[in-house]
């Protein structure tokens, strides 16, 4: 065992005292949220020249409405309310008459309009858009641009043409827009926890408000982290363990230690890189909670889980990444030889949101006890606003710890037929006959 922690020892040092385990830990939550950043910096630099947009209105009656809508937008929504910058695009309507003899060759000459630039889009409404409110009746506003999925003027538009169509339709009818708009106003549901006693005063706590952010977003950074202690441990020992093969320093440390204590000290040194990793992104992220008051929202009965299955995770992962690496003769070879793994380490989050929805259904239990997916999947569970049955994490940390104790072994024969093997990288049957036979 002193041979064992004194590998891990070597390892773990040689790991975190260089600049690019400091770079690395300062870049990840950078990169993390480097997309939020991008958002933010995409926003400030968005077009704001006008958009001129055409309206053939058969029906007569809408246009007009779109045209006063869109001079109360320019004069009130462009600008920024604290700044006084402008952020948005003014839209100027251009009202065509409709060309009832050849409409196509109308929509030609606008759609020719849209192409060399002097218009953005243009609109045309039906005739009996008013009167056509049946089911299965053709759509009765049509929208003609470039992007028209995703362009936002058209977003905009359907509220002031529906809100024309939706006055007129009342008056045609004979109802009050007030008396309508009482009736139908819509009530939202809150989102709110449940009603619990507080054991040490023995009174009745009241509810407190549900956010998306409880829901959706604390459950993924929880599993981010867990992916990042997965990641931390497994990579850099495939590099490691490949330098060392292919300059022969394997060979000379198998000289004073068996091929199994010295991949188990590996795989403990990279547990403990992987266990720093985590503790200080864990600790800046309750720090920031509570600087910002949000200390609420942190599950912190799934904290102490994340380091359990975290060691167990990365014992998992390594010993797989450990022992396929040491089969292979370079870093190309292991990138191919090791996909299967990444896959598997992967594949929970293609899955979490519909566990995070129902974290008590049969998907996510049946999934969360696949030990291969437990320490992710268990974890996100544990850290939704529900949580999970007490039994069910001691019964997935069972079963990880014996699929972690059989893959560790198997890396073990594995890893002493492959550390030693030259040349051509063998075939997963070959290696599959090694975790077998030795």
């Amino acid at each position: 065992m002193r041979k064992v922690l004194l590998v891990a020892l070597r390892d773990y040092n040689a790991a975190v005292r260089t600049k690019g385990f400091i770079i690395g830990l300062v870049l990840m939550p950078i990169l993390f949220g480097g997309s939020l950043i991008g958002l933010k910096l995409i926003e400030s630099q968005r077009d704001i020249r006008d958009k001129r947009i055409a309206i053939v209105d058969h029906s007569g009656v809408i246009a007009q409405a779109v045209v006063e809508a869109a001079e109360r937008r320019n004069a009130n929504e462009l600008r920024d309310a604290k700044t006084g910058k402008q952020v948005q695009p003014a839209y100027r309507i251009e009202v065509v008459p409709p060309d009832e003899q050849d409409p196509d060759r109308q929509r030609l000459e606008l759609s020719n309009r849209v192409r060399d630039k002097s218009l953005t889009a243009f609109v045309e409404i039906a005739k009996d858009v008013v009167t056509a409110a049946g089911p299965g009746k053709t759509p009765g506003i049509s929208y003609h641009s470039e992007n028209s999925v995703m362009d936002d003027a058209r977003k905009w538009l359907e509220g002031p043409i529906n809100e024309r169509i939706r006055k007129l339709r009342l008056a045609a009818a004979g109802l009050s827009e007030e008396l309508v708009g009482r009736v139908t106003r819509w009530t939202p549901a809150e989102p709110l926890s449940l009603v619990a006693m507080d054991e040490s005063t023995g009174k009745i706590k009241g509810s407190t408000r549900r956010s998306e952010w409880d829901a959706i977003g604390i459950p993924f950074v929880i599993m981010m982290l867990m992916f990042i202690l997965v990641v931390s441990a497994s990579t850099p020992l495939v590099n490691t363990i490949l330098e060392e093969k292919m300059n022969r320093v394997a060979e000379v440390m198998l000289g004073s230690v068996s091929p199994f204590q010295l991949m188990l000290g590996k795989l403990l040194g990279g547990v403990g890189v992987s266990l720093t990793t985590t503790a200080v992104y864990a600790a800046g992220g309750v720090g920031a909670a509570y600087y910002m008051k949000a200390s609420s929202t942190i599950p912190f009965g799934a904290l102490p889980w994340l380091f359990v299955y975290g060691i167990a995770a990365a014992l998992m992962f390594g010993a797989l990444f450990v022992a396929l690496g040491s089969a292979c003769s370079d870093l190309r070879e292991s990138q191919s030889v090791l996909m299967p793994v990444w896959l598997l380490a992967m594949a929970p989050m293609f899955i979490w949101l519909p566990l995070v929805k129902e974290p008590g259904g049969k998907l996510a239990l049946y999934a969360s006890l696949f030990p291969p997916f437990t320490p992710m999947l268990m974890l996100l569970r544990q850290a939704t606003p529900g949580g999970v049955p007490a039994w069910q994490p001691w019964v997935g940390l069972a079963e990880v710890i014996a699929f972690t104790v059989l893959c560790v072994w198997a890396a073990g024969r594995i890893f002493r037929v492959g550390i030693l093997m030259q040349g051509k990288p063998p075939r997963l049957g070959e290696i599959l006959k090694w975790a077998v036979r030795g």
